[in-house]
């Protein structure tokens, strides 16, 4: 029978577990975890989100905070492989630990690639792509609305494109395209274009145009973000989202009532030639008065005809 070590120093269990405190949070204070995000049920009534991370043999629990998770450009999805960056935590009362997640990123492309076609398939099952809402866009509006970054080459491309082919009113919305914030800022001006009064003092736009230049998948993410496609899907005045290259799709793209491959071609989609238009409506203009002289040529010759009949 072992004997026990007499200079073994002695610990309560408040001590040693403080001790075990004091050297994970001191060794592994701030770390970046790869695993798949297992027990995700939605955000809790207080707005912590709480999971667990886990590989092939084994896991742990895993927190965000409200704060953390509002400021979230990816959030946590089941299922999901992420690499998650935090601080290992503990709780003495009963001997476990847990990862404090600040951020939250896809583990590599396939994994973006997997979430995208995730939360396209679950959208379009709300009938949120249907081909039904799409609205038909104004043969010439008369204000366009315009959300994107007041600065860069995507406004200047649209309001020169525009006014080479037919000037119209344009409100621009700023907004961040990219980058924390920039999915809520792009769907409050979706919503605030919508929300502005017939006959008000700012006027309220007959179409819409979002967008932004090219980029990644990362960079272009805002535009796949569930609070923008709602924004997109719900509004009541014709969107055309322009996003990226030809090559580039996006949720929002699904959402919209038109797709533009690029500004540029938005621009030419939401307005016609001015120089054709005019042509075209000469050009009915002269049918119309040629039908007129038609008809009132035929109108003559009957009459002529009805009076040689006279008696």
């Amino acid at each position: 029978m072992t004997e026990p070590r007499l200079n073994t120093p002695e610990w309560t269990v408040s001590e040693l577990s403080a001790a075990l405190k004091r050297t994970v949070e001191d060794a592994y204070g701030h770390v970046r975890v790869r695993g798949e995000i297992s027990g995700f049920r939605g955000v809790h009534s207080s707005g912590h989100a709480y999971f667990a991370l886990k590989d092939e043999s084994a896991r742990i629990d895993a927190v965000v905070w409200r704060n953390a998770f509002a400021r979230m450009r990816i959030k946590p999805e089941e299922g999901l492989e992420v690499i998650a960056t935090g601080r290992l935590t503990t709780y003495p009362g009963r001997s476990t630990y847990q990862i404090v997640i600040e951020t939250l990123e896809p583990a590599g492309l396939g994994a973006l690639m997997a979430l995208l076609e995730q939360r396209k398939q679950a959208l379009a099952a709300e009938g949120l792509f249907d081909e039904a809402r799409k609205q038909l866009l104004p043969s010439l509006p008369r204000v366009i609305g315009v959300v994107t970054s007041p600065t860069g080459a995507v406004i200047r491309d649209i309001l020169h494109r525009l006014e080479d082919r037919f000037p119209r009113p344009v409100l621009v919305w700023p907004v961040r395209v990219q980058g924390d914030g920039a999915a809520e800022e792009i769907a409050a001006a979706i919503r605030g274009f919508n929300a502005l009064p017939e006959g008000g003092p700012i006027p309220r736009p007959d179409l819409l145009i979002v967008a932004r230049g090219g980029g990644s998948i990362e960079d272009l993410w805002a535009f796949n973000e569930e609070i923008v496609v709602r924004a997109a899907a719900d509004s009541h005045i014709a969107l055309i989202s322009a996003v990226g290259h030809e090559t580039d799709v996006t949720l929002i793209d699904f959402a919209s009532d038109r797709r533009a491959p690029t500004p540029t071609a938005a621009a030419e989609m939401a307005v016609p030639v001015r120089s054709e238009l005019l042509a075209r409506v000469d050009g009915l203009g002269r049918r119309v008065t040629t039908c007129w002289l038609r008809a009132q040529e035929g109108r003559r010759v009957a009459l002529r005809s009805a009076a040689r009949a006279l008696p």
